[in-house]
């Protein structure tokens, strides 16, 4: 009878480990077979829109400038991205070093206020030239995050089932910012991001320090001839999204308070009120970050500040300003800019024009028949590596230009009012 247990149990063994391998490769089969086809939606509804190949129609020289979103950010985050971005528009050669300034307060120069890494592309023939600027932020709210240290240390976090530790510290590395934001350093960061525009407005590649901390004044005849000769567009993540809407309303309140200009903040004013920029927004959050929020100064008097004929056309901050929202809908942290958010809730001042991307940034698959799933956080992080993100920023849609790649795999509806 001990003999006969003993047999049951091995054979037990061995068929529930022949069943378990058998599982296993059922499941690897199974999700290999799910991704051999790229199902993945993408469906653009708005406007057409020209990318940033088409500037170099007209101009030598574009400027991007990356602000990142939640979580702590090292100088360099955006280089896979600002790499991609130079090969779409081939611009195959750069240059062999970056600049990084160290971000200060023109008016208190011992606040450190983040850093700004700019990189240098080029066509073959040198004639293109891509400077992309890359702000990072996250050093404003790092000390204040200090206070969650110890729940992400190990004389706490060992309590912790491991996958859950791992999401806790997810958690708290990326849910302080927007709290942060609300409170006192979103001066400190809207300073960041208003010294970074200031830094593009001097100059090209030559004309930009090497390193060093240094503080940036945006109020003289040099600003206002490279604002007018040179093309700008901005990409962001998540927060970044409202720190670059915000800093563009800062901007403009600053302009509307300054009563005695001086001839050359003049000329920068005329400069920006006939500039168009494009807004690239990666996993677009306005409408969560709207929440809790006061409205903006001047609002739903789009007509009076950006046409013409408006009685505030001379008060307009920028001539337009291109929208181009990408939302995931399995990211959920990601949300479409939903009709009349705009006239509603940001600056009439900014003259904006809307256009939604929905993009499945994740790959959706079946879970065994549970219903159909995808990973929230490589749907929320996954944007500047997808090569349908870089192909539409590079060339847009609906024009002579658009990517292969978008046309065999976007689909675009045009909307008109």
């Amino acid at each position: 009878m001990k003999y006969h247990r003993l047999c049951v149990l091995f054979s037990a063994s061995v068929l529930l480990s022949g069943c378990a391998s058998l599982g296993k490769g059922v499941a690897e089969a199974y999700f290999e077979k799910q991704e051999q086809v790229d199902t993945r939606q993408c469906e653009v509804r708005g406007s057409s829109f020209v990318g940033l190949n088409a500037y170099f129609g007209s101009k030598s020289k574009i400027k991007v400038l990356m602000t990142h979103g939640v979580g702590d950010h090292t100088p360099g985050y955006a280089t896979q991205f600002s790499e991609k971005l130079a090969q779409a528009l081939n611009l195959t050669v750069m240059s062999n070093r970056y600049k990084n300034i160290s971000l200060t307060d023109s008016g208190n120069k011992n606040k450190r206020l983040g850093n700004l890494r700019i990189s240098r592309f080029l066509d073959q023939s040198k004639t293109k030239e891509l400077l992309f600027y890359e702000l990072t932020w996250s050093e404003i709210t790092a000390k204040q995050k200090e206070v969650l240290a110890y729940d992400n240390s190990g004389a706490y976090s060992f309590r912790r089932a491991e996958v859950n530790n791992l999401l806790k510290k997810f958690s708290n590395d990326t849910g302080p910012d927007p709290i942060i934001y609300l409170g006192e350093s979103r001066n400190d960061i809207l300073t960041a991001f208003m010294q970074s525009f200031c830094w593009m407005s001097q100059g090209g590649w030559q004309e930009l320090p090497e390193q060093g901390s240094f503080s940036c004044q945006l109020n003289d005849l040099t600003a206002s001839k490279v604002v007018s000769d040179d093309d700008y567009a901005f990409v962001s993540h998540s927060l970044g999204s409202r720190i670059t809407i915000d800093g563009f309303q800062k901007i403009a309140d600053a302009i509307a308070h300054s009563t005695q200009l001086q001839s050359a903040q003049k000329k920068l004013v005329a400069a920006l009120q006939n500039k168009k920029i494009t807004l690239y927004m990666m996993s677009n959050q306005l409408p969560m970050l709207q929440l809790g929020r006061g409205l903006p100064v001047i609002y739903g008097q789009a007509n009076d500040y950006c046409q013409a004929s408006g009685a505030h056309y001379a008060d307009r901050m920028l001539a337009k300003t291109s929208v181009i929202a990408f939302s995931d809908p399995n990211d959920i942290l990601s949300y479409a800019i939903q009709p009349g958010f705009v006239e509603k809730y940001l600056d009439s001042r900014l003259c904006l024009d809307v256009t939604n991307i929905n993009i499945n940034i994740a790959t959706v698959f079946d879970g065994f028949g549970l219903g159909s799933m995808a990973n929230p956080l490589e749907a929320h992080i996954g944007y500047d590596t997808d090569d349908r993100v870089v192909a539409l920023i590079a060339k847009g849609i609906g024009n002579q230009e658009t990517a292969e790649i978008v046309k065999q795999r976007c689909r675009w509806i045009e909307t008109i009012e």
